[in-house]
């Protein structure tokens, strides 16, 4: 199965939706999460746009010479696309870019070799793999790692003509609580040698029960 296009409007349509009824999700959460703002919808439609524009032109992220895309989707996901706005982003993204390159344990040499190693993976599990390597510490992005994270699931999700991760009302709970448990586990430890078979279960069931092809184009 080959790569898939985005159904963009179907996909903006599902965010509003969280937004619009975020409150009451909140409550919900094992740990509540800071308000989903017309801003962060916006952020991450832009995000889609360009995991999008990738797919149609085929770009392959994790090829070499292109990490710097993956860096960008964490920009467009802080910051957007305004020029404003990404000039008042200057500084923070010089420190991300820092991270980003140079951390040895949780930088994207880290997460380049966690892939290679799971080649052979189904995607659901690759994908989910992947969200839980960004997420867990040291994380990959100084912020917006849950964000770029469903990001860059969606992305490999929809190269292989699956549907992308979208948050819905549906699977909003099911997305963040496990995400809460990731975030506070430190990569290659014992802990997270135990938990990670389980954790990559999870996620990559929840991925499948959340596939939807109304958010790929026909």
């Amino acid at each position: 199965m080959g790569s898939s296009r985005l159904n963009l409007l179907e996909i903006e349509t599902s965010l509003r939706a969280v937004q619009e009824d975020f409150d009451r999700i909140n409550k919900s959460l094992t740990v509540p999460r800071d308000p989903m703002t017309v801003d962060v919808r916006e952020n991450m439609m832009a995000g889609y746009r360009c995991v999008d524009d990738a797919l149609a032109g085929r770009i392959d992220f994790f090829e070499y010479g292109n990490s710097k895309r993956l860096l960008g989707l964490n920009v467009l996901v802080l910051c957007g696309v305004d020029k404003v706005k990404r000039e008042d982003c200057a500084q923070h993204m010089k420190l991300a870019e820092k991270r980003f390159y140079e951390q040895r344990a949780g930088g994207i040499g880290d997460l380049m070799d966690w892939l290679r190693l799971h080649k052979g993976e189904d995607v659901w599990r690759r994908a989910a793999g992947a969200y839980i390597h960004i997420l867990s510490q040291p994380q990959l992005y100084i912020e917006g790692n849950h964000r770029t994270g469903a990001l860059v699931m969606s992305y490999m999700l929809a190269r292989k003509g699956r549907p992308p991760f979208v948050l819905s009302v549906d699977n909003a709970k099911a997305f963040f609580d496990p995400s809460t448990l990731v975030k506070g586990t430190k990569k290659h430890s014992v802990s997270m040698l135990i938990r990670l078979p389980k954790l990559k279960k999870k996620f990559g069931r929840l991925l499948k029960e959340s596939a939807d092809m109304r958010f790929l184009l026909p």
